[in-house]
C-alpha cells in the first residue's frame, strides 16, 4: 500500500516500484538531508532493448546502480535502482531502455532537465551547490544538452556577416566570432584571431556559400581582410565607424594630449587641466550629461588650438558614414584629408595617411550600411557569460554557451 501511494505522488519511475525508503537528517549544517529509495522492477513489465528497442522477456542479469533524482521535501534523493539487462536475440545482453533515465546516466532525466534550465541563468558552481552535485557532473549534463539541441552551423544563405575577436582569458588569448549582420545569430566561433584561425569558417561555408557572401563588416585588421579576399573575392569589406573613431582616439587625441602636456611642463595649471581631460575628449559630445562637462570641454577647446583641431576633425570624420553615394563620400573625404594634412599636427597627418589605405572599406558603407554594433553587443554579453562562470577552461563548452545565447532574431 505504501509503494503504490508513494509512487503515485512522486511519479516518473515507470516500470519500477518502491521496495524501501528512508530519510536521513543532516548531522551538520554544511550537509543536506538525504532520502534513500530502493527501486525494484515490476515483474509483469515487458523488457525493451536499449539497442534495437525490441521487446523481450528474458533477463540476462540484474545490476544495482545509485542514481540521483530531484530533491524530495528539501532532501537530496538517492535511488538504488535494480537495472535489468535484456538478453536480446539481435544485440545480445543490453540494458533495458527506460523513459526516465538514460542508458549510462547517473541522474534521472527530470533532474538533468532541471539542471539545464538553471544553467541557462546561473553559473555551474551555484547549480552544483543547489542540487548537491559535482561541478563536473553539472557541466557534463549542460554540455551534452547543448550539443544535442543546438542546430548544426548553417551559413549557406547568409549575404552579410560581421567578424571580430574577443578575449577568452588573460595573456592575449583571443577567439574569433562570426555573426549574421542582419539577424545577430552567431554562426561560428574559433580559437585565435590569425588568418589560419578563421580559415575553417570559409572552408565550412564552401564555394557556394562564399560566392553568396556579399559584405563583411570588421575592424581594420589585415588578417581578416586577407582571408576574406582569398575565399570571397567578390565580397565587399566594410569598416565600421566605431573602430575607426576608437583608433582615432588612441592614435591622435591621446597622442596630441600627451604632447601638449609635455609642451606645457612649465605651466602647472594648464597642464593639470589637460591631464584630467582624457575621457572628456574621447567621449561624444552628445554623451556628456553634466552641464559642467560641457563648460569644461568648451573652455579646453578654446584654450588649446591643437586639441580643438583634432576634436573637431573627429566629429567631422564621423559624417563620412552618413553618405549613401560614393561620389559624395569621396568628395567629403578629400576635403577632410586636406584639412588634416594642412593642420601640421603630426599624429593627425600620420593617421590620415594610414586611413587612406583603408578608404575602400569605408566607402563600402554607402552600399552596405553595416555596423559592428551587433558584434559589440555580442562581445559585451560574452564578457557577462564568462564573468558569471568565473571563466571557462573548456573552450568548446564556452562556445556552445555563446551560440545558445545568440540564436538570432526570428529564429
Amino acid at each position: 500500500m505504501f509503494s503504490k501511494h508513494f509512487t503515485g505522488i512522486i511519479q516518473g519511475w515507470e516500470g519500477y516500484r518502491v521496495k524501501w525508503a528512508q530519510r536521513f537528517e543532516a548531522e551538520e549544517k554544511s550537509q543536506a538531508a538525504e532520502v534513500w529509495i530502493e527501486l525494484v522492477p515490476k515483474r509483469k513489465r515487458r523488457l525493451v532493448c536499449s539497442g534495437c528497442r525490441r521487446t523481450g522477456h528474458h533477463v540476462h542479469e540484474t545490476v544495482e546502480r545509485w542514481i540521483r533524482d530531484l530533491p524530495i521535501l528539501g532532501a537530496s534523493t538517492h535511488l538504488l535502482v535494480h537495472r535489468r539487462r535484456v538478453n536480446c536475440r539481435k544485440c545480445g545482453p543490453k540494458l533495458e531502455e527506460l523513459p526516465w533515465i538514460g542508458r549510462y546516466e547517473r541522474v534521472t532525466r527530470r533532474l538533468a532537465e532541471s539542471v539545464v534550465r538553471m544553467c541557462a541563468i546561473l553559473p555551474i558552481k551555484h547549480v552544483a551547490e543547489y542540487f548537491d552535485l559535482d561541478r563536473k557532473t553539472v557541466k557534463a549534463i549542460d554540455k551534452k544538452h547543448l550539443q544535442a539541441t543546438l542546430p548544426l552551423i548553417d551559413a549557406l544563405g547568409v549575404e552579410a556577416i560581421v567578424v571580430d575577436e574577443f578575449a577568452i582569458r588573460k595573456g592575449h588569448r583571443y577567439a574569433t566570432v562570426v555573426a549574421d549582420a542582419h539577424t545577430g545569430r552567431v554562426l561560428w566561433l574559433g580559437n585565435g584571431c590569425r588568418r589560419e584561425d578563421i580559415r575553417p569558417f570559409f572552408v565550412l561555408l564552401g564555394k557556394e556559400g562564399c560566392a553568396k557572401l556579399k559584405a563583411v563588416a570588421m575592424d581594420m585588421y589585415a588578417a581578416y581582410e586577407l582571408e576574406v579576399r582569398a575565399y570571397c573575392p567578390s565580397a565587399q569589406i566594410v569598416y565600421d565607424l566605431f573602430h575607426v573613431v576608437a583608433k582615432y582616439g588612441r592614435e591622435v587625441i591621446d597622442r596630441v594630449r600627451v604632447d601638449e602636456i609635455n609642451r606645457l611642463h612649465q605651466d602647472k595649471n594648464a597642464r593639470q587641466v589637460i591631464q584630467g581631460s582624457r575621457w572628456l575628449l574621447l567621449r561624444n559630445r552628445d554623451n556628456l550629461r553634466e552641464p559642467k562637462d560641457h563648460v569644461r570641454l568648451q573652455e579646453l577647446l578654446k584654450a588649446n588650438k591643437a586639441l580643438s583641431t583634432v576634436y573637431v576633425l573627429k566629429d567631422d570624420l564621423k559624417q563620412l558614414w552618413d553618405f549613401r553615394q560614393d561620389q559624395e563620400a569621396m568628395a567629403f573625404w578629400k576635403q577632410w584629408y586636406n584639412r588634416a594634412v594642412r593642420s601640421r599636427i603630426k599624429p593627425l597627418i600620420l593617421f590620415a595617411k594610414r586611413l587612406k589605405v583603408y578608404l575602400h572599406g569605408i566607402l563600402s558603407h554607402c552600399v552596405w550600411p553595416l555596423h559592428t554594433s551587433i558584434i559589440e553587443g555580442i562581445n559585451n554579453k560574452i564578457k557577462l557569460i564568462k564573468r558569471m562562470a568565473y571563466g571557462y577552461r573548456d573552450n568548446e563548452y564556452f562556445f556552445l554557451k555563446i551560440r545558445a545565447a545568440f540564436p538570432g532574431k526570428g529564429t
